[in-house]
């Protein structure tokens, strides 16, 4: 028997409140849900989901609570770390797509019990079309996820895409006042059962990460988001100013990072890396020139006022496109 679940045994529920993120997730938290039962209160914080999620996920027990995003900040999750009236101390985020095993909830338990951090890093084991995969750079993929709701935030970056990026923080990393810590048990990530599912997904992480790209090569990296995801975001920076970037990603995760290992899955797996670098790159070209435009009409607009002219607005448009 693990030695967390042997002193973990009889305790009753974990003073922990999960918050489940989702929209459209019905049949993702039919197995989710039943495997957070150790937790004290599970709250399932939905975007006004045109599938069964909100009564699949109150037939499991969960408490769900609907959020109206405004198209700015705060997105979702920080908007329940902000206003979910969580009775614990300890908060825990786990995706639909997600499944605490009895040994991580066991070690949960304990740790938390001892005292000795403010918040856990989590590893988790990545499935792709039904397989784990093992390499392509994902054999880790520590996040912070378990901590003392009072002391983290998700980062703030606002992408200013009035929503098109999605509702929901998926690659900002809590910032966290306090000691942090690694779990030994790992969370099972199915993710992307099928292709569809990937394309829609990263279409719009493409979207956030082009907008925010400016800021992330800018903008003084926070201390308080730990030394693994600040050398991360170091490499992201580096990698945003490679030519060729996709085929760079591919090599990469590929031949570097040992992706042909696992077989077909990781050979369209790590394509599917470079095409999302290649997204990103495309989205972040078009918003430079939508943005290059419109300082064309603005300066345009304000040359007419100032003589007292008239605009030509075919010939605005013509310089503009």
């Amino acid at each position: 028997m693990d030695q967390y679940s042997k002193f973990a045994r009889g305790c009753g529920r974990a003073q922990v409140s999960v918050i489940v993120p989702v929209r459209n997730e019905a049949e993702n938290l039919k197995r989710c849900l039943p495997a957070l039962t150790w937790a004290d209160e599970v709250f399932v914080v939905d975007s006004q989901s045109t599938d069964a999620t909100a009564q699949v996920a109150a037939a499991l027990g969960a408490r769900v609570v609907q959020f109206h995003y405004s198209g700015g900040y705060p997105k979702k999750k920080n908007w329940a770390l902000e206003n979910l009236p969580l009775r614990n101390e300890w908060v825990l985020i786990v995706d639909a797509d997600e499944v605490v095993p009895p040994e991580l909830a066991a070690e949960i338990r304990v740790r938390i019990a001892r005292g000795e951090a403010e918040g856990y890093y989590l590893n988790s084991r990545y499935y792709f079309l039904g397989r784990r995969i093992q390499h392509c750079g994902y054999s880790e993929c520590w996040n912070l996820r378990l901590f003392k709701h009072r002391l983290g935030r998700y980062e703030k970056l606002v992408d200013g895409t009035g929503g098109r990026s999605g509702d929901n923080e998926a690659h900002e990393h809590v910032e966290l006042v306090g000691r942090v810590l690694r779990l030994e048990h790992m969370l099972d990530h199915y993710a992307y059962p099928t292709i569809a599912s990937w394309v829609e997904k990263h279409n719009r992480y493409a979207i956030w990460e082009a907008a925010v790209r400016d800021q992330i090569l800018s903008a003084p990296i926070p201390r308080s988001i730990g030394r693994s995801k600040t050398l991360k975001r170091r490499l992201k920076q580096l990698a945003a100013r490679l030519p060729l970037r996709p085929l760079a990603r591919f090599f990469y995760a590929y031949i570097l990072r040992l992706g042909f290992l696992d077989g077909k899955a990781g050979f369209y797996f790590c394509g599917l890396l470079a095409f999302y670098d290649f997204l990103a790159d495309a989205n972040h070209f078009e918003q430079q020139l939508a943005a290059s435009a419109n300082q064309d009409a603005r300066s345009g607009l304000a040359t007419s006022l100032a003589s007292g002219g008239v605009i030509d607005s075919s010939a605005r448009v013509a310089r503009a496109t």
